[in-house]
């Protein structure tokens, strides 16, 4: 690998080749030359689908919005792609092997790198809910016939066949994991209601028993003063509650809004 060159320019130009004529391109693509130059075209269209996810991310497109993963997208998808593209192409490597090709995994990791091209319009589509999403495996599906044909030598037949279950299965599991996460979004914003709705009624209940425990200490210093027999005792009316049932109330109340304050802290 050490004498194997990565020609960048060219990589723009190979991009265009794979999507104006997939076909032609797969049919006259070096079989071997190493792992350098499609690793390179790999990693590349890593960085532009971490560019477009990243500027989906700031526009508010994107799942996660925000500054930092905005351009934290630019460094995790040449990387993941990168590391993932070894292992796709095992995964497809065996399927090709098991389909009836007789070539390397180094020409199946050729396959992959350069259907590669597809990724950043792929990220794109993944704005549209459910579509984008059908849309893309069926696209991505097309190329991999394609280069199975081309490259492989498979039958077209056997080869719309095999890729087209996969793909038909990939969709059903995408989808269903957008519907699950749609419902765990739907379930975490009606938590996150109850809980402020919760938390308000907590607060109301707070300050409805911190008066109550206002006007107990209150009438308890109002009952202690007509015990003593201070001014305010002398109309000869009962109290309405001996001082110690007023302190037993007040202390009542003083405990239910701690109890009261300290389940509104814990519901944060």
């Amino acid at each position: 690998m050490a004498g194997e060159k990565i020609h960048l320019a060219e990589i723009p130009q190979t991009a265009v080749r794979v999507l104006r004529s997939p076909a032609a391109f797969f049919r006259d693509m070096p079989r071997t030359g190493g792992y350098v130059e499609p690793l390179a075209f790999m990693v590349a269209m890593g960085v532009v689908s971490g560019i477009v996810q990243s500027l989906l991310t700031l526009l508010g497109l994107a799942v996660a919005a925000g500054t930092s993963m905005a351009l934290g997208s630019i460094v995790i998808y040449p990387l993941m792609i990168a590391v993932v593209g070894f292992v796709a192409a095992a995964i497809l490597h065996g399927i090709w092997k098991l389909m009836g090709s007789a070539e390397s995994y180094e020409t199946s990791y050729r396959c992959v790198a350069y259907v590669s091209t597809l990724g950043p319009f792929m990220t794109l589509l993944n704005v549209i809910p459910y579509l984008g999403t059908i849309a893309g495996l069926s696209i991505a599906c097309f190329f991999y016939v394609v280069a199975s044909i081309e490259v492989h030598g498979i039958p077209a037949r056997r080869a719309w066949m095999v890729f087209g279950i996969i793909t038909g299965v990939l969709i059903v599991m995408s989808l269903s994991a957008q519907q699950a996460a749609k419902r765990m979004h739907l379930e975490s914003e009606k938590g996150r209601k109850e809980s402020e709705q919760l938390k308000q009624e907590i607060r109301e209940q707070s300050e409805a028993l911190r008066r109550q425990s206002e006007e107990a200490a209150e009438a308890a210093r109002r009952a202690a003063d007509e015990a003593r027999g201070r001014p305010g005792s002398g109309r000869g009316e009962p109290p309405g509650m001996t001082p110690e049932a007023a302190k037993a109330l007040q202390k009542s109340m003083e405990d239910l809004q701690k109890t009261v304050e300290k389940q509104g802290r814990d519901t944060r």
